[in-house]
């Protein structure tokens, strides 16, 4: 079973509808996918079936889809429950946040808002502060959106001097605050009121000769630019 951390919960958008999912029904439908079955998956949980029931029941209401699919059996049996598409996609959709989280666990996150949505260059662009910045389309957001971003701090470069490019984000920022981190340095990163963590070599901090209050660019691809909507 995939771990979730408690205290993790997930806001599932299914139209204007929402639902805050947490990890005792993250881990029931996962259970069910697993086992066919409410009954084993309420005892992998260690909760009553009728809790189980109702742990489905409020998503179902809340959202107004039907997450799950239960079947009876004949004379031989061959009854069971399984998720529906909707219930799956609400699960891989949760599994994917957890996944980016696991693996970023040095992670800026920033609150963004949708400006504009580019579908041919299959780009949007979001605002944070007086900062435009590019990331993946997503189809299911619209302007105005508000979304939450996560940038690994091994993603974001430092340059002394901005460079050109269509594929990077390039930001003007001035470091506040520099720190060994074992192996690495981690850099703070004032960008217009916004701060930000880069993480580079000692050798790379050595060249480029970094200093509290010095003024630098801070670049970074839009494809390193995860997103989840609030």
């Amino acid at each position: 079973m995939t771990d979730v951390k408690a205290g993790v919960e997930y806001k599932i958008n299914i139209g204007d509808n929402f639902f805050w999912l947490d990890k005792k029904k993250f881990n029931l439908l996962q259970s069910i996918l697993e086992t066919g079955s409410i009954t084993h998956a309420a005892k992998a949980i260690n909760v009553s079936y009728r809790t189980a029931l109702n742990y489905i029941d409020k998503i179902e209401n809340n959202l107004n889809i039907k997450i799950v699919s239960t079947k009876k059996g004949g004379k031989g049996g061959g009854g069971g429950t399984s998720l529906t598409d909707e219930g799956f996609s609400i699960l891989k959709e949760c599994k994917k946040i957890n996944a980016i989280m696991e693996l970023h666990n040095d992670v800026n996150e920033l609150e963004v808002i949708v400006k504009d949505i580019d579908e041919s260059k299959g780009i949007m662009n979001i605002q944070i502060k007086d900062n435009i910045i590019k990331a993946p389309l997503n189809k299911n957001y619209r302007i105005g959106d508000k979304l939450l971003i996560l940038i690994s701090y091994d993603n974001i470069f430092i340059m002394l001097k901005a460079q050109t490019s269509s594929i990077r984000n390039i930001l003007k920022g001035k470091i506040v605050e520099i720190k060994l981190k074992g192996e690495i340095i981690r850099v703070k990163i004032d960008i217009g009121g916004v701060f930000v963590y880069s993480d580079i070599t000692i050798s790379a901090e050595k060249e480029l000769d970094l200093n509290i209050g010095k003024e630098v660019y801070i670049a970074f691809k839009a494809m390193s630019v995860a997103t989840l909507k609030l």
